[in-house]
């Protein structure tokens, strides 16, 4: 207790200046989202958001912007990377994957902005020694229709393992190539009273496979930073998807939250530090249902918020952040331990769904492999080309993904692989 105090007291006085109101760069005049200039009283169009950046990346020297991707609908998916130079240690806000969930998109956008144009030192050393990286808007077509899914109707956040989508593709090309140490993923919740209706909800990967490390410090990333700095703020907090007993606080239910390894939450598998974050959709005062602008306002403060919470964390904890996620990427060339199908880490696997002695490595045929080697390689996942065919060893990082993606036990597999027994 004394250690998650002394934590937290620290990442109050860094947060203060790290998510600061912008000063001006020179001679320019910072930018302001349309959901600024309107005070809340609308979200910021996808042509005003184009305008933004691009006012952002013209004034600044730390920002620069790419097109990483193309949505059904032809609207360009964009990263935006704000450091003075490459750094070891890197930050990734995913914000806006359902298209209704706007809050998250006006804080990342801001937070683009704000850090972008601040000259205080401390700002500066933080970026001197960390990037940050942002997807502004992950579902643009879904956006512009305001609907939790793409233009297919397809939830993104449900597409991490098989990459159906073009934004989940490109996202998991983001996250190979870039192997960011954080993983921030905003969103937006409906609340049910008395039992679900903290102003923010947040969770770490609750997935079996994540590396021990790497899940602890996801949760001190939430416990000791997150929270804590939306609460300082005035912001009541809780885990997202357990209802909880209004009078003792107990859990009542879970409904939602799981082990699903096709959620980015969960894919950090892959060996970031991750955490879903969840502001509250419905007006928490009658003067909020009075005014949509006030309560619009309040859901973006509040992402804006837990984001101070973030930036102190990636700040205080980058050598242990750095330390845990390079001994995950090592950990799969050890080749040893079981692979989970199921379970969470709040929910005991059952037998049937803990691969105790994994094979060596999962053969394909040449039709399998022209069906799948696409999404393979998006993930990153090693492959070996034989007379035989294609051989995907797990013998390497990505090791526990690899049965997640071709053993036929894994419920959302690829393909029915043949488990190799000798590699």
């Amino acid at each position: 207790m004394i250690r998650v105090r002394a934590l937290t007291l620290t990442a109050a006085a860094l947060a203060a200046s790290l998510v600061a109101a912008p000063a001006r760069a020179g001679t320019d005049s910072p930018p302001r989202t349309g959901f600024e200039q309107t005070d809340g009283a609308r979200w910021t169009t996808q042509p005003e958001e184009q305008g933004f950046l691009k006012a952002v990346d013209r004034s600044s020297s730390r920002v620069s912007m790419t097109r990483f991707g193309t949505t059904g609908q032809g609207r360009p998916l964009q990263l935006v990377r704000i450091g003075t130079h490459p750094t070891p240690n890197k930050v990734l806000l995913v914000c806006s994957q359902h298209g209704d969930e706007p809050s998250g998109r006006e804080a990342c956008l801001t937070t683009i902005r704000d850090l972008a144009y601040a000259r205080d030192s401390r700002t500066r050393r933080f970026l001197d020694r960390t990037t940050v990286l942002v997807v502004p808007t992950a579902n643009p077509d879904g956006r512009a229709a305001d609907t939790r899914g793409n233009s297919d109707g397809v939830d993104i956040n449900r597409d991490h393992l098989a990459l159906r989508t073009a934004e989940g593709r490109a996202l998991a090309a983001v996250i190979r190539d870039q192997r960011p140490d954080v993983v921030y993923d905003l969103h937006e919740y409906g609340a049910t009273p008395q039992y679900y209706d903290k102003d923010l909800f947040d969770l770490w990967p609750r997935n079996l496979n994540t590396h021990d490390a790497v899940h602890d410090e996801a949760r001190t990333l939430s416990e000791a930073y997150v929270r804590p700095a939306a609460q300082r703020a005035g912001h009541s907090t809780g885990t997202y998807g357990i209802w909880t007993d209004p009078e003792t606080g107990e859990p009542v239910k879970q409904v939602a939250g799981d082990g699903q390894e096709r959620i980015l939450r969960n894919m950090y598998v892959k060996h970031a530090v991750g955490l879903l974050i969840e502001s509250r959709v419905d007006p928490l005062t009658d003067a909020e249902k009075d005014d949509e602008a006030l309560n619009n306002r309040r859901r973006v403060t509040s992402q804006l918020d837990a984001l101070a919470g973030l930036f102190a964390y990636a700040d205080q904890r980058r050598g242990a952040v750095e330390a845990v996620t390079d001994r995950a990427r090592l950990t799969g060339w050890a080749d040893t331990g079981p692979v989970y199908v199921g379970g969470a880490d709040n929910d005991a696997p059952e037998p049937a769904e803990v691969i105790g002695d994994p094979p060596c490595g999962y053969r394909l045929s040449a039709a399998q492999y022209a069906e799948v080697g696409d999404e393979l390689a998006l993930h990153g996942v090693r492959v070996r080309k034989d007379g035989e065919g294609v051989l995907v060893p797990l013998r390497q990082s990505l090791r526990s993904l690899v049965p997640l993606l071709l053993d036929e036990r894994a419920t959302y597999h690829l393909t029915k692989a043949v488990p190799e027994t000798q590699c």
